[in-house]
C-alpha cells in the first residue's frame, strides 16, 4: 500500500541579474524592474490551486520543508519574503522544526538582507559562491568577487540561522588540480555547515554548450574528486549524498525528502512538483515557464501533469534513492511506490550479483562498485 510521504514545498524566483554561461535552470536576466508584488501573489494562487486540486488542506501533511530557489531569490526584497512565507503557512500548517532555505547570491547587497531574510522565516541560506578565484568568477558570468563570497560567508555565520550552505564548484574552464583544491581549503576556512561540492557538467541550451570551455581531463577530475574529498572528511565533513556534504546533523533536510523518494509541491515559473495519493497515484507537475505566462491571469498556472506509471517507479524510486550513501530501507519502496519487492526481484538479485548493492533483512545498501557504476545500476531498474 502507498503511503503518502514527507511534503515539503518548492518556490522558484526566475529572474537573475545576468545569465550565468553554464546555468540551464528555468532563469530570466533581470530587465528593470522586477514584478515582486505580481510575482508573490501568483505564487499564492498557484498554491492554492495546488491545494484545491490536490485536497491538501489537511492538518495531516504539514510542511517538512520549503527551499525557495532560483534564478536568484535573494533579489527579491525581505517584506515580500515575509508575505509570502506568511501567506504559505496560512494554507498549510509548518512542522515546528520545518526547514526554510533561501538560495542567495554573496553580492554585497544580498548579503545585507541575510539578517531581514532570518527575521521574516528564513532557517537556512545558500550561498552561491561557486569559487573564491577572480579569474574563475569571471569565466563563470559571476558578479561578486572573492571578498563578497568571503564576507557573506562570515555574515551567515554571525546572524543565528540554523545553517548555511556554500555552493562551491570544481572542473572548471582551465582549472589545475591546485586551483581547485585551493578553493576547497578556502571554503573550509570558512567553516559553513553544509557545502555542496560539484563538478561543473556543460549542459545543452547553455553558452557553454555553444562554446565549449577546455576543462581539466579525467584524470585531473579524479585527482581533484580524490584529494578533495579527503581533505573534508579531515575537517570534520561527511558526505552524505553524491555533492552534499555536511557536519553531523546539518544535511539539507529538503535534499534528503527529494532522494527518499518524498513528496513536494513546486511553484513558481517552471517548477516541478510531485505528490503520492493513497489511492496509489503518483503525479509529476510542471508550471508555466516563462514570467510573462506564468502572470498572465488568464492562463492556468499549471502546463502539464503526467502520472508516473506503476512500471516507471522502480527506476525513479532508486534513481533518487541511490545518490544517497545511507542505507534504504526495504519497507520504504513499498510504502513510496506502493509495488512489492517481488516486482523488483529479479532486478535486485541482478544488481546484488553484479556487487552493485548488498542486502540485509531490512535494508539495501549501495555499494563503493555501485556509486562507480551508478548509470549501470539504475539502467537495470528500469
Amino acid at each position: 500500500m502507498l503511503v503518502p510521504p514527507p511534503l515539503s514545498l518548492y518556490i522558484h524566483i526566475p529572474w537573475c541579474v545576468q545569465k550565468c554561461p553554464y546555468c540551464d535552470f528555468n532563469s530570466h536576466a533581470q530587465k528593470g524592474d522586477i514584478p515582486q508584488q505580481a510575482y508573490i501573489t501568483a505564487l499564492l494562487e498557484d498554491l492554492d490551486t495546488d491545494i484545491r486540486q490536490y485536497g491538501l488542506a489537511s492538518d495531516s501533511r504539514p510542511l517538512h520543508s520549503i527551499f525557495i530557489g532560483g534564478g536568484t531569490p535573494s533579489l527579491i526584497a525581505p517584506e515580500y519574503i515575509k508575505q509570502l512565507l506568511d501567506g504559505v503557512r496560512e494554507r498549510i500548517p509548518f512542522r515546528d522544526d520545518i526547514e526554510i532555505t533561501m538560495e542567495a547570491n554573496p553580492g554585497t547587497i544580498e548579503a545585507a538582507r541575510f539578517e531581514q531574510y532570518r527575521v521574516v522565516g528564513v532557517t537556512r541560506i545558500s550561498i552561491g559562491v561557486q569559487s573564491f578565484q577572480q579569474t574563475k568568477l569571471e569565466r563563470l558570468g559571476r558578479i561578486h568577487g572573492e571578498s563578497e563570497a568571503v564576507n557573506a560567508a562570515k555574515l551567515a555565520h554571525e546572524i543565528g540561522l540554523n545553517s548555511f550552505n556554500l555552493d562551491l564548484m570544481h572542473g572548471l574552464p582551465d582549472q589545475s588540480i591546485d586551483d581547485a583544491l585551493s578553493d576547497l581549503k578556502q571554503a573550509i576556512e570558512l567553516a559553513p555547515p553544509h557545502l555542496s561540492w560539484y563538478q561543473l557538467t556543460i549542459e545543452p541550451n547553455t553558452l557553454f554548450y555553444s562554446k565549449p570551455p577546455t576543462l581539466p581531463d579525467d584524470d585531473d577530475l579524479w585527482d581533484i574528486f580524490e584529494q578533495g574529498h579527503q581533505m573534508l572528511v579531515e575537517a570534520g565533513y561527511q558526505q552524505y549524498e553524491i555533492s552534499g556534504y555536511s557536519k553531523p546533523d546539518f544535511q539539507c533536510q529538503h535534499n534528503l525528502n527529494y532522494w527518499r523518494f518524498g513528496d513536494y509541491l513546486g511553484i513558481g515559473c517552471g517548477a516541478h512538483g510531485k505528490l503520492s495519493f493513497a489511492d496509489g497515484r503518483i503525479v509529476r507537475t510542471t508550471k508555466v515557464k516563462h514570467p510573462r505566462g506564468y502572470l498572465n491571469m488568464l492562463k492556468p498556472y499549471l502546463d502539464a501533469q503526467t502520472e508516473v506509471a506503476p512500471e516507471e517507479r522502480p527506476f525513479e524510486f532508486f534513481m533518487n534513492r541511490f545518490r544517497l550513501l545511507e542505507a534504504c530501507p526495504r519497507v520504504e519502496f513499498t510504502e513510496r511506490t506502493g509495488l512489492s519487492e517481488r516486482d523488483i526481484e529479479d532486478k535486485v538479485t541482478w544488481a546484488k550479483q553484479k556487487g552493485y548493492i548488498s542486502e540485509t533483512s531490512k535494508e539495501w545498501q549501495i555499494t563503493d562498485k555501485g556509486r562507480l557504476f551508478l548509470n549501470d545500476l539504475l539502467e537495470g531498474f528500469m
